[in-house]
């Protein structure tokens, strides 16, 4: 399954970088797959219960900081498929490249 959310803290000022970086820290450390990139990040695992807890402790990670957190979420959820976070872009560029 992959999961792609976006970690946005409410009430701290227009500079979140230092906050969203919290986050992405959280998810690298998990030693999972994932990939970052200005909207979202992307995490790949076998299971609802191991992606849904480096999320969470994302989450976790920015609340203790900010007096509010907004959570974006969008899920694939496509068992016995591994390695989707580079395959499903390999697949949109061999078409791109025809």
């Amino acid at each position: 399954m992959i999961v792609a959310f976006s970690v946005t803290p409410l009430g701290v000022g227009e500079d979140v970088g230092e906050y969203v970086a919290d986050a992405v820290r959280v998810v690298r450390e998990s030693g999972l797959p994932h990939r970052t990139d200005a909207m979202f990040t992307s995490i790949e695992g076998e299971s609802w219960d191991e992606v849904m807890d480096v999320v969470k402790r994302a989450v976790a990670v920015v609340e203790r900081r900010a007096p509010r957190v907004s959570l974006v979420l969008k899920a694939d959820i496509r068992p016995g498929v591994t390695d989707g976070l580079t395959s499903k872009v390999a697949t949109v560029e061999r078409h791109l490249a025809q």
